[in-house]
């Protein structure tokens, strides 16, 4: 006969064994969920900083006098242009603050848009009075932020052109490039690190201490444009005999040799061409494409085209869709950061530059 006290214990022993098991099962369950989940976590962090660091940019320059609003969908990031330094030395005067509200209004509708405000310009004066005053710096900086907040901004683009020039008709020192670097570093302070800081740079990447201000922004944008008129090329890719005092591959070469990470670099192409008269010296993509008493050309070297005469001889330096194309290719190739266009209504009416090059910076 079967002892039933012993029976209930073994049930009872059997019961705490199966309870402890399934326990043990379902907290190890928990364990491994818990690091699937951190794993997961891991893996989509390191793939969302390697998308951001890969990423390549698309930047149009946008006027505060411009009459229409760009399309969010073939560009990365947007400047407003422009802000200025004002009379007191210490704050921002920004132009036309309506258009401005517009143009930040359309990240509700793209989220990737990155939208900054420029400040200077050519002719835009005052940089070196503020530069070289520390109150007027930090008050300036501040300001910086402050518009960043109110207009909900997501950064502060740099067009002093130039520190120690008075080329633009401004007032210069010869210490604006260290006060320049004083500037970077103070407005870096008081916008924080979350904030992008930007500058436009000549395309000779004279007037900066690069290395000094590295540790404070995020790219530059090189204006490889108006290096010289007809009969040469102004924005050329590559040397050619028609490319006078530089061209994209130089200025980008003359930026890395001066301190500047070459995944910091954005190369900058104009919508409009220069001409020699009795055409405009600035003159649209759509005036130009008008044009019907000169001969298209395409220099296979430099790899832009350009308008010439009977005799042959260049009078219009211009891009088109193939020198954009060719560009954004370049741009890739060398690893530099992306492009950037001046500005983005000096497109013709079809578009066909802004999405030449859009779509050259597609992978």
């Amino acid at each position: 006969m079967i002892n039933v006290y012993l029976l209930l214990d073994f049930l009872y022993l059997l019961a705490l064994f199966i309870l402890t098991y399934l326990n043990l099962f379902i907290h190890m369950k928990s364990i491994f969920q818990l690091i699937t989940l951190l794993c997961l976590s891991v893996m989509a962090s390191m793939m969302e900083s390697c998308s951001t660091k890969n990423e390549k940019i698309v930047l149009a320059y946008v006027t505060s006098h411009g009459a229409t609003l760009p399309d969010p969908d073939l560009v990365t990031h947007i400047n407003y242009a422009f802000a200025h330094v004002d009379s007191t030395f210490s704050k921002l005067k920004i132009d036309n603050e309506g258009r401005l509200s517009e143009i930040t209004a359309l990240k509700q509708k793209a989220p990737h848009l990155k939208v900054l405000l420029s400040v200077g310009g050519w002719e835009s004066g005052r940089f070196s009075e503020m530069a070289a005053n520390e109150q007027y710096r930090l008050s300036f900086a501040n300001d910086c932020r402050r518009a960043i907040e109110q207009f909900q901004l997501d950064g502060i683009d740099i067009d002093w052109e130039y520190p120690t020039s008075s080329a633009a008709g401004i007032s210069s020192s010869p210490d604006d490039t260290q006060n320049y670097t004083l500037l970077m570093r103070d407005l870096r302070k008081a916008i924080g690190p979350d904030k992008l800081l930007t500058l436009a740079s000549v395309y000779n990447g004279n007037y900066i201490d690069f290395k000094a201000i590295d540790p404070y922004i995020d790219f530059v944008n090189v204006m490889v444009y108006d290096i010289n008129r007809p009969p040469y090329h102004h924005a050329a890719l590559y040397r050619s005999p028609l490319v006078g005092d530089g061209c994209g591959e130089e200025a980008v070469e003359a930026h890395i040799q001066k301190g500047v990470p070459v995944e910091k670099l954005v190369l900058g192409i104009p919508f409009y061409g220069h001409a020699a008269a009795p055409l405009s010296d600035f003159i649209s993509y759509d005036a130009i494409m008008a044009q019907q008493d000169y001969k298209t050309c395409w220099d296979s070297i430099a790899k832009v085209p350009y308008l010439a005469d009977k005799d042959g001889k260049l009078v219009c330096s211009y891009e088109n869709p193939s020198s954009i194309t060719a560009k954004c290719a370049f741009v890739k190739q060398k690893g530099l950061k992306g492009i950037m266009y001046w500005e983005y209504n000096s497109d013709g009416k079809e578009g066909s530059l802004r999405k030449a090059a859009y779509e050259g910076m597609q992978e």
